[in-house]
């Protein structure tokens, strides 16, 4: 079975389990087990390319009303890019214009490397979806000892550890090192047994880096950058915020000001947790990466492993709400391994979603339909995600919206 028919059966089926009435915000909502059934695969979509020039004239219009700093696009269908554009300055001395190449912080666009690095290693039987991580990691501890013993790499990368909502990220945000927080994760409050409730996390998340450092001996950051940067060509991808400040040509972080957008230096902190928030990337690297996701690189990402990190989890209602796009065109939402993947108005939706200090970004993926979007911005507006919406839409011949408010009438 292909890696798109299997993605949107799993959705399928996992759309007819009851979604429990259940907060978030308190760590309560119930995993799923669910089977895939059979579905006929679509119709192959016709050429993209107005709908891409479409959205590009959109997200100029968006630039100059809102008046942001900098942006960058790129859309792919069937292993090609059929829009890469950029938009805007980098805040850099000398209103340095933002390019291809420009490298952005991605935030938590960054947890996908860390399921797709997973998922490579899995493969070669060095590390395990479903095994304790005690065996590799046998000082790891959480309040309820037993339930400690249970926890498997499958729980960390679709955050079903247990614990509380974000546990420690205020303390990541005031600086404390991650191999403190992470000891510290054997007193944390537990929101239920490992595997049975969804709560994003950022620093249970990153123990996936000590994982691989026990599988292979080699840091995490350097088995991305061996195992998915370089063989994919995205050779402006780096770790970190040395590695971000020298870029040849990087997004300056901007925070809203009385005055306007003000640029900012990057924040040290989630740069602490590297699975979780620590990739830097330009948007052509970012347009490479969209290839490999929509199954265009077997080579090194076989649709095989794009099965099992595109696989629903568990369920996170959470997200139909919020933006209007959300509440309008979500009708089920899950948390797969470093990824998301929504039920947008009937079709298969593979997203992520990254904000830090200064910094935004969206990648999104139609898995059935061979369409991928990235979006990239350097100011905290969230005005550029109606870009998204604003490209489905239009793919998926749905009734098109004005989700950024720049149409014109």
């Amino acid at each position: 079975m292909t890696h798109k028919k299997v993605c949107l059966t799993t959705l399928l089926a996992m759309a007819l389990v009851p979604t429990l009435s259940l907060d978030d915000s308190a760590a309560a909502v119930r995993r799923v087990d669910a089977k895939p059934i059979a579905a006929p695969a679509r119709p192959g979509i016709a050429d993209i390319s107005q709908s891409a020039r479409q959205v590009e004239r959109l997200a100029e219009q968006l630039m100059a009303e809102k008046k942001l700093p900098g942006l960058a696009l790129a859309i792919v269908q069937n292993g090609k890019v059929v829009s890469m554009r950029t938009y805007g300055v980098t805040g850099a001395p000398g209103s340095q214009p933002v390019t291809s190449d420009t490298v952005f912080r991605l935030a938590s666009l960054s947890k996908a490397f860390a399921a797709t690095l997973s998922a490579q290693l899995v493969a070669e039987d060095a590390m395990s979806w479903d095994s304790p991580i005690i065996n590799q990691l046998p000082a790891f501890k959480l309040r309820d000892y037993a339930s400690a013993q249970t926890v498997s790499v499958r729980d960390i990368l679709s955050h079903r550890v247990g614990l509380t909502h974000n546990t420690f990220d205020r303390d990541l945000e005031r600086d404390e090192p991650f191999p403190l927080l992470a000891e510290r994760l054997s007193d944390a409050p537990m929101a239920c047994t490992p595997g049975d409730c969804y709560a994003y996390q950022n620093v249970a998340f990153s123990l996936i880096s000590d994982l691989v450092f026990a599988a292979t001996g080699d840091f995490y950051s350097h088995q991305v950058e061996k195992r998915i940067f370089h063989p994919l060509g995205m050779y402006n991808s780096t770790y970190g915020r040395q590695a971000l400040e020298a870029s040849p040509s990087w997004a300056r972080p901007h925070v809203r000001t009385r005055g306007g957008w003000a640029p900012v230096r990057p924040k040290e902190s989630y740069y602490r947790v590297p699975p979780a928030a620590g990739v830097n990337a330009s948007i052509h690297d970012m347009s490479q990466w969209l290839i490999a996701q929509t199954g265009h690189r077997p080579d090194v990402l076989p649709a095989t492993l794009l099965n099992q990190i595109h696989t629903p989890q568990v369920n996170t209602p959470g997200e139909t709400r919020g933006s209007p796009w959300r509440r309008e065109r979500l009708r089920h939402a899950y948390y797969a391994l470093g990824w998301r993947v929504y039920d947008y108005s009937g079709h298969t939706l593979v997203f992520h979603g990254g904000a830090v200090q200064g910094y935004r970004g969206l990648i999104a993926i139609l898995p059935n339909e061979d369409v991928g979007m990235v979006v990239l911005w350097n100011s905290e507006s969230s005005a550029p995600s109606g870009l998204l919406p604003s490209l489905m839409d239009r793919v998926l011949n749905l009734p098109t919206k004005d989700w950024l408010g720049v149409e014109d009438n």
